[in-house]
Formats: C-alpha cells, sequence, structure tokens
C-alpha cells in the first residue's frame, strides 16, 4: 500500500508588483530559509528521514528570461548533490511529482519551491501568447486575456453573471487580501471603481485580471512517519487530479467546465469524496479574471451549473469559504497560482492563517488552471488529521 504523505510546512514572500530589487534565486532563498528554520531540516541525509533527499523547482523559462532556468536554482535548492525535478506548468504539478515520489518509497522528504517575476517581461500578454500554435491561432494575436475575453462573454450569457456581481468579486477578494500579510500593499477598491475600470477583452476589465505580481512559495512534503516527527499538524494530501482540453480553442466548448470537472471527479474519488457540497469546507480556487471564480465552482460541482450569478447572489462564496486568502485576485503569478492556493489552504488546515483564519476547517480543496480559457485544470484535496 502506498505511503501517506503530508504537507509539513509552508512559507511565502510577499507578493508585490515589481521585485526589481531582488533576484529570482533571492526570493526563493528567502522561501528556503524559512522553511528550514520551520523544520530543522538538512539538504543532504545521511540516513533515511534525516534531510530532504528531493528538490522541485516550479519556474517558467520565458519569465526568467533563459533558457533551462531551473539550472540557475540549483544551489539555492541544496541539489548540487542531490535530486532535483523541474515544474513548468501549474506549481500545484510539483504537489504530485512530490507525493508520487514519496508514495512510491522512491524519497522520504521533498522539498517544493516555486518563483516567478511577472514584472520582469515587457507584457504577461507576450509570454501567454506563445502558447498558442505558430500558424494558425498565433497570427492572430491571441494570447490568454484575449482568450478569457471570448469565454467570460458565453460564460455571462450561460449563467447571468453581470458587470455587479464580478466588481463584488473583485472587491471580496481586495478585502481578504488586506486580512493577509503577503498582500497586503493591494490597493482596495469599490464596485464603482471596478465597474469604471478599462475594458481589456469585453466583457473583461482591467480590474477583473490578477494584477502582476512577483515572488515564491515553497513547502515541505514528507512520508507519514516522518512528517509526525516534523511537525505536531501534518495536513495530508488525499486526492489529485487533472486533465487537459483540447489543443486549440475552436475545438471546445468554452463554458463546458470539460477538464476541471474531470480532474475534481479524480480528486474526489481517490479521497472517497461522494458529496464534495458536504465534505469541502474550504476551496482556495485559482482564478486569473473575475468571472472564472463562479465559472470555476461550477465546474467544481460547488455551484449547480448554470446558476453562477445566482450563486454569488446568495452568498455561496461566504457560505463555501471560498478564498479567504484573496486568491489570485490579491496577486500570485498565473505560474504558481495552485501552488499558493495549496500554500494557503494547509494554513487554514493547521490553523496557522492568523487573521485570515476561516474557523476550523477539515477538508479543503485547492485548485490550479493553466493554459488558454481553463485549458489545464488540477485538483488537490487536503486534510487535517
Amino acid at each position: 500500500m502506498a505511503r501517506r504523505v503530508g504537507i509539513c510546512a509552508v512559507a511565502q514572500t510577499d507578493w508585490v508588483r515589481d521585485r526589481w530589487y531582488d533576484r529570482f534565486q533571492g526570493m526563493a532563498l528567502e522561501v528556503v530559509e524559512s522553511l528550514q528554520a520551520r523544520t530543522g531540516l538538512k539538504f543532504t541525509r545521511h540516513e533515511p528521514g534525516e534531510g530532504i533527499d528531493m528538490s522541485i523547482s516550479v519556474s517558467d523559462d520565458v519569465f526568467d528570461a533563459r533558457t533551462i532556468s531551473n539550472n540557475a536554482m540549483t544551489d539555492v535548492l541544496g541539489a548540487h548533490m542531490g535530486c532535483e525535478e523541474k515544474v513548468a506548468q501549474n506549481g500545484i504539478q510539483a504537489i504530485y511529482y512530490g507525493l508520487a515520489a514519496i508514495a512510491s518509497g522512491h524519497h522520504d522528504i521533498v522539498l517544493v519551491l516555486g518563483h516567478c517575476k511577472e514584472s520582469q517581461g515587457k507584457s504577461r500578454n507576450m509570454v501567454t501568447h506563445l502558447s498558442f500554435d505558430p500558424f494558425y491561432t498565433r497570427p492572430l494575436g491571441l494570447d490568454f486575456c484575449a482568450a478569457a475575453g471570448l469565454q467570460a462573454g458565453a460564460y455571462g450569457e450561460k449563467s447571468n453573471i453581470t458587470d455587479e456581481q464580478l466588481a463584488h468579486i473583485v472587491v471580496r477578494a481586495r478585502e481578504r487580501a488586506a486580512k493577509n500579510p503577503h498582500t497586503a500593499s493591494l490597493e482596495p477598491v469599490t464596485e464603482e471603481q471596478v465597474m469604471a475600470s478599462a475594458m481589456l477583452a469585453d466583457p473583461i476589465r482591467s480590474l477583473h485580471e490578477h494584477p502582476v505580481s512577483d515572488g515564491a512559495v515553497g513547502m515541505i512534503l514528507a512520508a507519514e512517519d516522518i512528517a509526525k516527527k516534523i511537525t505536531d499538524t501534518p495536513v495530508w494530501i488525499t486526492g489529485v487530479g487533472n486533465c487537459m482540453d483540447s489543443f486549440f480553442l475552436g475545438d471546445r466548448d468554452l463554458t463546458s467546465n470539460f477538464a476541471l470537472q474531470k480532474a475534481a471527479r479524480r480528486a474526489y474519488d481517490r479521497a472517497g469524496i461522494g458529496n464534495p457540497r458536504e465534505a469541502i469546507d474550504l476551496v482556495e480556487l485559482s482564478a486569473p479574471y473575475a468571472y472564472q471564480l463562479p465559472m470555476w465552482m461550477e465546474g467544481l460541482g460547488l455551484c449547480d451549473e448554470g446558476k453562477g450569478g445566482q450563486w454569488i447572489n446568495e452568498g455561496g462564496l461566504e457560505k463555501m469559504n471560498v478564498n479567504p486568502s484573496g486568491g489570485m485576485l490579491a496577486g500570485n503569478p498565473m505560474i504558481l497560482g495552485g501552488l499558493v492556493r495549496a500554500a494557503e489552504a494547509s494554513l487554514q488546515l493547521k490553523g496557522e492563517a492568523g487573521d485570515r483564519q476561516a474557523g476550523s476547517p477539515q477538508k479543503a480543496l485547492a485548485h490550479g488552471v493553466m493554459g488558454p480559457a481553463g485549458q489545464f485544470h488540477s485538483v488537490v484535496i487536503l486534510e487535517r488529521s
């Protein structure tokens, strides 16, 4: 039987608009030193369970402005004498990787560390433009924002989402951000300001989009017997699932939530969850654009399909404890969104979320997304001891 795997500790930098004064190695080192201080772990092991024996980095070569950018992370990760791997999709995939490495018996303790400086490139849209094929869709000028605009318009008609409801989502995210010490620098806004903000890709406005952010996040994963020695409050990874939709936008129904539904069902089945609305106490959802929050909740089965607008009006965000951290609209880099969501959910389950603590949840869902219009979704179920 596969070993149970727990998250022992998490750490993150503050998420700021332009961290021009720090190289990505410096951001990462801040997280590594915090994790070491919390756990007392060493980077090289002499006996099983004594130290970190595998490191997984999360980064993007384009945002880092160099090829094979994780090569520059080897010393920071302490991996020059050990195993180091890289994840370049949404950071939550590194949790899958670490889970598999430990559950299979190949490793005992895994360090996961992700970094990104979105401010370093001239434009996030120029980066995401490269995700499209070079022959048919890239010449059209498509990027993630333009693709999201197509999806937002279609979903708005399907679920009766209004500009006022989207503004409420943004205002709430900023209010939660003020309670999160890592996003406290993000200014609050009113619904009127949101609805008056410039149009990016109709119906998406500038304040509907997650703000440009720089920072790093990490965590320590360990096998059950070791995790219990490292911390009194391990968070167990009980279910995982992911799914990718078709590559070409024209081959997809942008309002179907196909990939998310598949990913969620796999995670629920592995965690033994039959009715997620009864089982899940807290949700940390990756929504780079405001309209995606109710849409993804529909895809997770936590909101009736086509009822996203009604769900918002009925207080669904509060009832389901959605994004007490503020979520991506409070500021996290795109490629790290899911990893930050898992870190925030872990803090909630550990009871270490400070002013943003949302009661005493027992079971949480962390979600990550990547690709145009939610092409690739990942879901992780986390539980307290």
